[in-house]
């Protein structure tokens, strides 16, 4: 490959140390070139722990560094207005998800910013390498046409891009039916680790269908279902000659003739084998579905799925390649997200409306 590409972030949060991570553990690949901070007082410390020029405003990063694009990882309200800036300016963008809180937001920054298709938004989750296999069988036809996708795994805009991207759908109307029930449930993991309570606490589950015109999603998702382990993670893509469920596919192959087979991972460092702990393929039926793009650098698959992003995002504003995930799918994913929320604290049916960014 040519050189590594390379961003900018503003932030330094939670994501945005992710991001700064990646470009450390991958130098070929990546290379952070600067960031930029809202507090004078963050300048030094930021500067030290990323090892890079640190601004006060995106305008300077972009006019001193000039990076093939520029990350925004920033609290949800005040992301539109930067990445505006940043667009204002000529800079290629990589917004984190969602692009802007609701709905109001997401329309107004379209039509800020839309017209000029320098925005991409930073949706990973259908780079994960196993949705990334599952979505390849899908692609190929194993299972036929995709008619229904069920979702337990992760919460609003990322479950409804998986919904969508394995379903193949767009940007028409989708009529929105959920609840919310609440339960005891301990939880006992967090992002910041273990709590060491197992006292049940109220948990509240929220359960959507999405109508797509004949094609449907199913949406299940229970507070902090991202870390409680006690909460198995379900993935169903159904199709018109067979399902996919988890890592099991079973379709009608022939005359009299249903198989089932398993999606299988070669994952590195078990027993004797001695090439490290990583992720290596995806088969299925004997035939690769997937190869692990960083092999070798030992990522979970969290970090594969945002560094083959990013990836991705520099080379397309290089415009070496397509866009990878533009500001309009991710417009369209928080615009269901947003309905399935209201539809479940209403507790009636939600029809989306086709917006601007459906059109060409």
């Amino acid at each position: 490959m040519n050189r590594a590409y390379t961003f900018g972030i503003v932030g330094h949060a939670h994501r945005a140390q992710l991001f700064a991570g990646l470009a450390r553990r991958l130098p070929d690949h990546l290379t952070l070139v600067g960031a930029v901070v809202r507090r004078p007082e963050s300048v030094d410390e930021v500067a030290r722990r990323w090892s890079v020029p640190v601004f006060l405003s995106p305008e300077e990063l972009v006019r001193s560094l000039r990076p093939d694009f520029v990350i925004t990882a920033v609290p949800w309200p005040v992301n539109p207005g930067i990445v505006t800036t940043l667009v204002e300016m000529g800079a290629r963008v990589l917004t984190e998800t969602p692009p802007a809180p609701d709905a109001t937001g997401l329309r107004r920054l379209w039509a800020s910013v839309g017209a000029r298709r320098l925005v991409q938004v930073g949706e990973q989750y259908l780079l994960y390498p196993g949705h990334a296999a599952r979505r390849e069988l899908v692609r190929r036809g194993v299972i036929g046409q995709p008619t229904s996708v069920q979702v337990s795994s992760t919460h609003g805009y990322h479950a409804v891009s998986m919904v969508r991207g394995l379903l193949g759908v767009g940007f028409e109307p989708v009529a929105v039916s959920a609840t919310a029930v609440t339960a005891p449930l301990v939880d006992p993991l967090t992002r910041d680790g273990w709590t060491g309570d197992d006292t049940p606490k109220d948990a509240k589950t929220t359960l959507a269908t999405l109508d797509f015109d004949g094609r449907s999603g199913l949406y299940d998702f229970t507070d902090n279902q991202w870390h409680n382990q006690l909460r198995l993670r379900r993935i169903v893509v159904r199709g018109s000659r067979g399902e996919i469920a988890d890592d099991t596919v079973v379709r009608l192959t022939g005359p009299r003739t249903i198989l089932r087979s398993p999606l299988v991972r070669s994952q590195l460092g078990y027993d004797l084998n001695l090439d490290g702990f990583d992720t290596e393929h995806i088969a299925f039926d004997g035939e690769v579905l997937y190869r692990n793009p960083f092999l070798g650098f030992r990522l979970m698959d969290e970090e594969i799925a945002l560094a083959t992003m990013l990836c991705a995002t520099g080379a397309w504003a290089r415009d070496e390649s397509p866009p990878p995930y533009p500001l309009a799918e991710g417009c369209q994913d928080h615009l269901i997200a947003l309905a399935i929320d209201e539809a479940a604290e209403r507790g009636t049916r939600v029809v989306t409306a086709v917006e601007d960014w459906a059109k060409p």
